[in-house]
């Protein structure tokens, strides 16, 4: 016989429905380390499950009163007895008992201890369905927490990002008319242009991880185009502005093969992800350095690639480049990146049902690679504005 677990509060409770007191005093010695409660009759069940839960009821199948496979049915609908398990006990009877519910059968004819260890066993299933239940409990508190945690970092991301877009356009627009002020001397010109690109960064940063945000919470919805070869030309010089000035001392080459098929795309996050692949490339580049964007033909769609004749990226960065807050520690330039901007790229294009990839030669550049198939995996979303990038 099991011993009592020391752990255990209360000793488990058993119940025996039957007229016969007795043969609750014998099975009450057969099990030492379990409170039997003796219960007379099907009405007192109700009654006496109501009071105490029990872990095993005994279901004597020659008990008075009203037929206990009536009753046992509105017992096993209660939740607080989801873990009960109930023996019948007799020699009659017993198949109504059964297609009542009852988890076993046994003969009454069953000396005490084949009794005693029957009720054993099911004393350690109904421990460990509780035990089970319990941390399915833990769990789910868990989780509820995560998921409370998680709506308040997306509602504090959102607030972040829309409280800072209005001041930031502000200051992007005063500096843009203080630069166009021709008094202002050469030096502190380049000043003001360096503020402006860092505030254009600043915004950047924020609509990436606000964007980020929504796609991992599967609210990212596009708004579908037929991208035709001028359009990509179009998107690309739009990118070209949203990375700002740092680009002046790059030479820049674009090259869109003229009447390409045209792919199924969202032109405003396809501009994001431009301009995040050409930020990525100004980033591992110095002065000088050379930026190729080119627009191909793919037999699945259209192939898109930003080349960088940079320092390159250490092959152990390569494996995490794409997961937010990840960067590669080779850049030359001190500025902080949350690395956002490539995760949002690889998120969005795999939204659009491509792919994207990095190659990269220490010393050589990189280049990133995105694919976009023909026509879209899925039906077009409902539209939904997403974080806008101001220029």
């Amino acid at each position: 016989m099991t011993s009592p677990d020391p752990r255990t509060a209360t000793p488990p409770h058993v119940m025996a429905v039957t007229a016969h007191a007795a043969r609750c005093r014998t099975l009450a010695a057969a099990l030492p380390h379990a409170r039997v409660i003796h219960v007379t009759d099907g009405e007192s069940l109700l009654r006496e499950a109501h009071a105490t839960i029990p872990d095993v009821v005994l279901l004597y199948s020659d008990t008075p009163g009203v037929p206990l496979h009536d009753i046992l049915p509105l017992l096993r609908q209660r939740d607080e007895l989801a873990a009960t398990r109930w023996l019948a006990v007799g020699t009659h009877g017993l198949g109504e008992l059964l297609a009542a519910g009852a988890d076993a059968l046994v003969s009454d004819a069953t000396p005490p201890e084949g009794l005693a260890l029957q009720i054993e066993i099911m004393l350690a299933r109904v421990q460990q369905q509780r035990a089970a239940h319990e941390r399915l409990g833990t769990l789910q508190r868990r989780m509820d927490t995560w998921e409370h945690e998680e709506r308040v970092r997306d509602q504090l991301v959102h607030m972040l990002v829309h409280d800072l877009k209005n001041p930031i356009a502000a200051v992007m627009g005063l500096l843009d008319i203080v630069l166009e002020d021709r008094r202002i001397p050469k030096d502190t010109q380049d000043l003001i242009k360096v503020a402006r690109d860092e505030s254009q960064h600043l915004l950047h940063l924020a609509s990436n991880m606000l964007d980020v945000r929504k796609i991992q919470a599967g609210k990212m919805h596009l708004r579908r185009e037929l991208i035709f070869s001028p359009m990509f030309e179009e998107i690309i010089t739009l990118a070209q502005s949203d990375v700002g000035s740092g680009l002046r001392d790059r030479h820049l080459i674009v090259d869109v093969t003229p009447s390409l098929s045209p792919v199924s795309a969202d032109p405003e996050i396809l501009r994001r992800i431009m301009a995040n692949l050409i930020s990525n490339a100004l980033k591992h580049t110095s002065a000088g350095g050379q930026i190729a964007v080119a627009v191909r033909a793919h037999p699945s769609g259209v192939e898109i690639s930003v080349q960088d004749n940079g320092e390159g990226i250490p092959a152990e960065d390569i494996p995490n480049l794409f997961a937010a807050f990840e960067q590669s520690r080779l850049t030359l330039h001190g500025r902080f990146d949350t690395g956002m901007g490539l995760a949002f790229c690889k998120m969005a294009v795999e939204e659009h049902g491509g792919q994207i990839g990095v190659t990269s030669e220490r010393g050589a550049g990189s280049v990133f690679t995105l694919t976009l198939p023909l026509t879209p995996d899925t039906e077009d979303e409902d539209e939904e504005d997403f974080a806008d990038l101001l220029v």
